[in-house]
C-alpha cells in the first residue's frame, strides 16, 4: 500500500506509543517542578501554535515535541498535586491507560446491538457507583459527559412528569399550559439556570430559596414558595437540591426537603456531583445526606474518584421516566433484543456514546473500594488539618466550614479589621481586595492555582483538595505561600488596599 494512504503500521504505533507514555512519566515524576498555571498573553499563546495545516505528513517526533514545548507549558495542569481550584478532577495512571485502550476500541455505547460488552459493564459500573452513593442499585441510569449535562436531563424528565398532557408531541406551550417553576437554592450550581434556559422554563421561574446561616437550603422557606407559587397558578417542575455546593461544600438538608417535595407531590433532583461519593470515606460515611430520597441524583466519578474527564453518573429511582422522555427509535436504528438488554441511548437525547465504563471499571478495580475510601479519608484529614492551622492564625479565617476537604479563606489582618479609622464598609472593601489581590499573586506565581467565592462575609480564597497525587507538604506549601504573599500586600497596601476612608 502506497504510504501516503491507511493508517501507521502496529510496530510504528508502537514505538510512539511507548514515547507518549515516557513523556507523560517524566512529566509525573517531575509535576512538583512543573508551574499549576503560568499568565501568557493570548495573542502569544495563539501565534505559537496558529500555521496552515501541513500538506504533507509531518514526522510524529516533531508533532510531539511541538506538544511538549508550544501546548503542554500553555495549559493549566489540572492534574497537578497543587491544583486546587473549582472542584478537582484527578485523572489516575489506571484510568489514563483505560482512555488510551478506549479510544483505540473507539466502541458507539449507543445500542445494545453496536456494543453489547460496553453496555453490559457501564450497568455493572452504575450499579457499583450507585452502592458506593446509597442510592437504589436497582434505579435507571447512564454516563454522561458532565453534571451540567445530568442536571439538564433530570430536569427534562421531571418537565414531562410534572405536565399532565403528552409534551413529545403537543410541546410546552399553547392554550391552558401551565407556567412550570424550579426551586433550588441561593447557592445552587449555574447549571440549574442552564437547564431552565434550555428546557424553556425561563430564568424568571427559577425560584432561589434562601439559604441558612450555613448557606444549606431552607427547607421552610421552600415550603413557603411551593404554597406561594400553587396559589398563583404556577406548576412545579421539580426541586434541585445540592450536596457539595460549588461556593463552600454546603450540603442541603435532604430529609426535610424531601418530606417538603413528598408533601407537594414535587420531583426531588439532587445535585450530588461533588459531595455524593464521600460516602466512601469512613470519617464522613455517618454524617452525610441519604441521597435515596432524591428522584433522580447526579454523582460524579471524574471530581471524587479519580476517573479522567468525562465520567458522570446520572440515575433515576422513577422506572421508564428518563426514557418517556428521550426514547425515539427511526428505522434505522431498530434492533432485536433477546433476554435482557438495555439501549443507553434511549435515557438521553445523545446518540453517539463514547464507551466511558472502561476507565470508572479499571479504576474501582485497579485501587477498590478500600483503597478508593481511604484516599478520599486522606482529603478529608488534609482538609481537616489546613483549617487548624488556619483557626490558629489571627490574621486568617474560614469563613464556612465544610464536611468535605473544601476550605474557604479569607485573610482578615487585625491591621484593617481593628483600624479605628476605617467604617465597616470600608474594612470589607479593603480585606476583598487583598484576597483578591492574594490570588492573583499566588496564580501567576505557578505555585498552585485556587478559584473564589463571594460570601456574606465576603470575597474568599477555595481551596480545594483531592488530586490524587496532592499529599501534606503540596497543602503546607500552597499555604506557606498563600500567608507570604498576604504579609507582602499588608506591608504595600495600593489603590483600594490604601488605609484610607474617603468618607
Amino acid at each position: 500500500m502506497p504510504e501516503e494512504f491507511g493508517d501507521w503500521d502496529p510496530e510504528i504505533f508502537e514505538k510512539h506509543g511507548r514515547e507518549v507514555i515516557s513523556q507523560i512519566r517524566g512529566h509525573f515524576e517531575k509535576i512538583r517542578d512543573v508551574p499549576v498555571a503560568v499568565p501568557r498573553d493570548p495573542a502569544e499563546l495563539k501565534s505559537a501554535v496558529a500555521a496552515d495545516p501541513p500538506e504533507t505528513g509531518e514526522l510524529f517526533e516533531r508533532v510531539l515535541a511541538d506538544t511538549w514545548e508550544k501546548v503542554v507549558p500553555g495549559l493549566v495542569q489540572w492534574n497537578h498535586p497543587s491544583f486546587h481550584a473549582y472542584f478537582p478532577t484527578s485523572a489516575s495512571l489506571p484510568g489514563v491507560l483505560a482512555e488510551t485502550l478506549t479510544a483505540a476500541l473507539n466502541v458507539n455505547s449507543m445500542l445494545w446491538q453496536t456494543s453489547p460488552a460496553a453496555t453490559a459493564l457501564e450497568l455493572v459500573v452504575l450499579r457499583w457507583l450507585a452502592a458506593m452513593a446509597g442510592y437504589p442499585q436497582d434505579a435507571d441510569g447512564l454516563l454522561v459527559t458532565g453534571a451540567s449535562l445530568a442536571n439538564l436531563y433530570a430536569l427534562a424528565a421531571a418537565r414531562d412528569h410534572a405536565l399532565d398532557f403528552d409534551v413529545r408531541e403537543r410541546g410546552t406551550g399553547g392554550p391552558g399550559a401551565p407556567t412550570l417553576r424550579i426551586y433550588t437554592s441561593d447557592q445552587a450550581h449555574s447549571s440549574v439556570d442552564k437547564a431552565a434556559i434550555t428546557l424553556g422554563t425561563g430564568l424568571a421561574n427559577v425560584v432561589r430559596v434562601p439559604s441558612d446561616e450555613q448557606y444549606r437550603m431552607r427547607p421552610d422557606l421552600l415550603d413557603e414558595a411551593i404554597r406561594r407559587d400553587l396559589a398563583a397558578g404556577f406548576r412545579p417542575l421539580a426541586v434541585v437540591a445540592t450536596v457539595g455546593t460549588t461556593a463552600v461544600g454546603a450540603a442541603d438538608p435532604l430529609e426535610r426537603v424531601a418530606e417538603v417535595c413528598a408533601g407537594h407531590g414535587v420531583w426531588l433532583h439532587v445535585d450530588a456531583a461533588y459531595g455524593g461519593l464521600y460516602r466512601l470515606a469512613p470519617s464522613l460515611a455517618s454524617t452525610l445526606e441519604d441521597l435515596s430520597v432524591g428522584d433522580s441524583v447526579v454523582v460524579n466519578p471524574q471530581k471524587t474518584l479519580f476517573v479522567p474527564l468525562d465520567s458522570t453518573a446520572l440515575f433515576c429511582r422513577r422506572p421508564g421516566a428518563l426514557a418517556r422522555t428521550f426514547r425515539l427509535v427511526p428505522e434505522y436504528l431498530t434492533s432485536a433484543h433477546d433476554g435482557d438488554t438495555t439501549d443507553l441511548m434511549d435515557l438521553s437525547p445523545q446518540l453517539g456514546r463514547g464507551f466511558r465504563a472502561l476507565k470508572v471499571w479499571w479504576v474501582i478495580r485497579t485501587f477498590g473500594r478500600a483503597g478508593l475510601a481511604a484516599r478520599l479519608d486522606a482529603s478529608v484529614a488534609l482538609a481537616r488539618r489546613l483549617r487548624e492551622r488556619v483557626d490558629r492564625h489571627p490574621d486568617w479565617t474560614c469563613p464556612a466550614p465544610s464536611a468535605y476537604p473544601l476550605v474557604c479563606l479569607r485573610y482578615t489582618p487585625e491591621a484593617v479589621t481593628a483600624d479605628p479609622r476605617l467604617s465597616e464598609g470600608r474594612k470589607r472593601e479593603i480585606t476583598d481586595a487583598l484576597n483578591a489581590r492574594i490570588l492573583r499573586r499566588v496564580n501567576a506565581s505557578g505555585t498552585a492555582f485556587l478559584s473564589h467565592a463571594v460570601l456574606r462575609d465576603g470575597y474568599v480564597l477555595r481551596l480545594s483538595i483531592g488530586n490524587i497525587r496532592t499529599v501534606g507538604e503540596d497543602v503546607e506549601r500552597v499555604w506557606r505561600e498563600l500567608d507570604r504573599i498576604a504579609a507582602a500586600e499588608l506591608a504595600e497596601p495600593t489603590g483600594t488596599t490604601a488605609w484610607t476612608d474617603p468618607a
